[in-house]
């Protein structure tokens, strides 16, 4: 008989609004105290310490608008995040520290989270919805040079650029990008020479979220649709379906594979959050706490397996917080 689901480890109450995305920072002086970091539809960033299950503190730099993408870059104390006022800010949180010290301005008015890359020591790359509706800008950061702008074809009628993933095969190799389209199609993008290597229709609707198993070439998307699509890529560079799973209802927000790449969690709008076994897609768990549709799923990548967690953040304001390790 199956287990029944568990309820979540904690609960974190007081964003006041919609919470759009959350980040895990494991690493640092002290790792194991992870941080977790959320953005809200008001603009706030919070910075919860998982110890005392509260906001360590709260930024605002996004003019109250939604704040829908936060990421750390090579620690605790250099944070990014990306709001709808098409502003992404860097931070510097070192010593108590709350300040912006960069922006960069995308002139996007869409959704699309940007993707980030270490490709050397503090040297980062970074993709990002453009101005023109079709187009992907790649920026170096700290620097904020322009790379390329990835531009599709004369009438590919791909739509706008919604889910970005930056990756590369190891440290040197050339830099890749997945990138999910309004028109459904996830295209595989030379970052270096700016041009398609591969396209791939993999939902009727737009892909809302995707993820990349770089390990195994294989990918996941997500759309509106009752579908998701698993698709890998052959040594020639070329993506492929694998397999599709229907799902009970409708709608995904995100989708992250854990980083050991055991596990995958999807954020619906059914207000569920979905566990699955990566190597065949087994469903494994269906958290049943939200109230409402669940935006963004997130797992920490802790040094100790038992310590992992999974949070998830939803419209209903909270951020449910999951221990799901399994011991093997």
């Amino acid at each position: 008989m199956a287990l029944p689901p568990p309820d979540p480890q904690f609960v974190l109450r007081g964003t006041g609004a919609a919470v759009h995305t959350l980040h895990f920072s494991c690493g640092g002086p002290e790792p194991d105290i992870p941080l977790l970091f959320s953005g809200s539809e008001n603009g706030f960033i919070h910075v919860w310490n998982l110890k005392t299950h509260r906001v360590d503190s709260a930024l605002d730099g996004h003019g109250r608008k939604s704040v829908y993408c936060v990421e750390t870059m090579g620690g605790k104390d250099r944070l990014l995040s990306q709001g709808r006022d098409q502003r992404i800010c860097l931070w510097d949180l070192a010593e108590g520290r709350t300040s912006v010290t960069d922006s960069v301005f995308t002139e996007h008015v869409g959704f699309c989270r940007c993707s980030l890359l270490e490709v050397a020591q503090g040297r980062w790359l970074m993709a990002m919805a453009a101005r023109s509706l079709e187009e992907v800008q790649i920026l170096e950061l700290p620097s904020k040079t322009s790379v390329c702008t990835l531009k599709p074809e004369v009438g590919a009628k791909l739509g706008m650029p919604m889910c970005l993933k930056l990756w590369q095969l190891n440290c040197g190799s050339q830099p890749v990008l997945l990138a999910g389209y309004e028109d459904g199609s996830v295209v595989l993008w030379n970052v270096s020479m700016g041009k398609v290597l591969s396209k791939l229709a993999c939902h009727q609707e737009p892909v809302m979220s995707l993820d990349f198993d770089s390990e195994k070439a294989k990918g996941i998307s997500g759309s509106s649709e009752k579908v998701l699509s698993i698709w890998s890529l052959n040594e020639q560079q070329n993506l492929q379906v694998y397999k599709t799973h229907e799902l009970v209802n409708a709608g995904i927000s995100d989708i992250t594979i854990r980083p050991d790449k055991k596990i995958l969690a999807t954020a619906g709008w059914d207000h569920r959050i979905r566990i699955f076994g990566w190597k065949k897609l087994k469903p494994l768990a269906v958290l049943d706490y939200h109230t409402a549709t669940v935006h963004c799923v997130s797992f920490s990548d802790h040094s100790k397996p038992r310590e992992r967690l999974l949070a998830a953040g939803s419209r209903d304001q909270r951020i449910s917080v999951w221990s799901i390790y399994a011991q093997t």
